[in-house]
């Protein structure tokens, strides 16, 4: 039988539980962010919603965590501010300030290594996270002190490739105690927060924690060197974060060459310059061979890719009419390719007509920009030494 001092105490696991999530992983980087909640506000109980119109609220609030953890530790302070209905007294504005400190639980956000190599837009739900978060209270609402509660729910959205700024939309509810006090209604107040939530950060220091298994291994390798990462290129940028791996290039240019009418993306090869047809029909204008020469040798360059060229076309004109162009257009530009060396096999081509607008068909801008090929990289997984 168990002694009660060998039995796992409630308190315990849940200490446990919170380290595991919050900290999984001791010496990781620590995320520092700041985050801003303008927001609309309403009161939802008696007298507070008779006394008071529609308001406003606003919350900064500071936050912590480790990278790879799920919670958040928080500290922030709340404005609200509720105009008084006409009638109700001297106060043309009722206003509560609420510092308070809890905790934030949400997905963990993405490591460095996972910025360079998965653009947001292809993640699903384009990134979005959701959040949950819960804070204790000290409210001054004029000259009486009291004690609240606050939680919201909200999500996140990457802005930018860089990920430098969330944007996203949130719902807080906030509680205020009005304790006891003679002569006075003493119902609590009750209200609605929502708005956008703006946050931004950074990400500080920390090095890769070793696994307890692992130990042994890393007590092996430290005395034989650092373990090397794979550059089969040789160009100083390990092939984990290269986008060119088969062919040197700059680190600043994330491994590849720098060429002259194309950028090499994780997920594509972008066009500097539009590639031009003659009108309504697939042959293609001299004036965008040179573009085309250097996709072909950039495919050349790296064995590794293979290229889905999709033709797009604007909304005017019949959808049939639209595919049947797209589609020869795709088709002429991968046999200018497959003509110049790159294997047919590495090669696809797909119309999409007018169903994939990059900008809004209503102008004419937007029609030119819709009117496009692209050519979006796969790639294939090579054998050791292979090409």
């Amino acid at each position: 039988m168990l002694r009660a001092r060998d039995r796992a105490s409630p308190k315990g696991l849940a200490v446990l539980l919170f380290v595991s999530l919050a900290f999984p992983f001791a010496a990781r980087a620590v995320d520092l962010d700041l985050k801003l909640e303008p927001g609309a506000a309403v009161s939802l109980s008696r007298p507070q919603s008779q006394r008071f119109e529609f308001g406003g609220a606003a919350t900064i609030t500071g936050l912590a965590g480790f990278e790879g953890g799920y919670v958040n530790l928080t500290a922030g302070l709340t404005f609200l501010g509720l105009p008084a209905q006409t009638g109700f007294g001297s106060t043309s504005v009722g206003t509560a300030w609420a510092p308070g400190a809890g905790l934030r639980i949400q997905l963990p956000r993405e490591s460095e290594h996972s910025r360079l190599l998965q653009p947001h837009s292809r993640e699903a739900f384009y990134g979005a996270k959701p959040w949950i978060d819960g804070d204790v209270l000290y409210v001054r609402t004029g000259d009486l002190n009291r004690v609240g509660f606050a939680t919201a729910v909200g999500l996140s959205f990457p802005v930018g490739e860089a990920r430098s700024f969330q944007l996203g939309p949130f719902v807080r509810y906030l509680q205020i105690f009005q304790g006891n006090r003679a002569g006075f209604d003493n119902r609590n107040a009750n209200t609605i927060i929502f708005g956008l939530s703006l946050e931004t950060g950074t990400r500080t220091g920390g090095t890769q924690a070793i696994e307890p298994e692992q130990a042994p291994l890393a007590m092996t390798v430290a005395t034989a060197g650092p373990a090397v990462r794979r550059d089969r290129d040789g160009d100083g940028v390990p092939d984990d974060v290269d986008d060119c791996p088969d062919v040197r290039g700059l680190a600043s240019n994330r491994g590849c060459p720098v060429y002259e009418k194309i950028i090499v993306r994780p997920d594509k090869l972008e066009l500097k310059e539009k590639i031009q047809f003659a009108w309504n029909d697939s042959v293609i204008d001299p004036v965008s061979y040179p573009a085309l020469a250097e996709v072909a040798k950039a495919l050349q360059d790296n064995p590794a890719f293979r290229v889905a060229i999709e033709g797009h076309a604007s909304s005017e004109g019949a959808d049939d009419h639209n595919q049947s162009l797209s589609s020869r257009r795709a088709e002429a530009v991968l046999e200018y390719i497959a003509s110049h060396g790159v294997a047919r096999d590495r090669l696809l081509s797909k119309g999409f007509s007018s169903s994939r607008p990059i900008e809004s068909n209503y102008s004419e801008s937007g029609r030119v920009a819709n009117r496009r090929v692209e050519l979006v990289v796969h790639f294939i997984i090579l054998k050791e030494g292979g090409l």
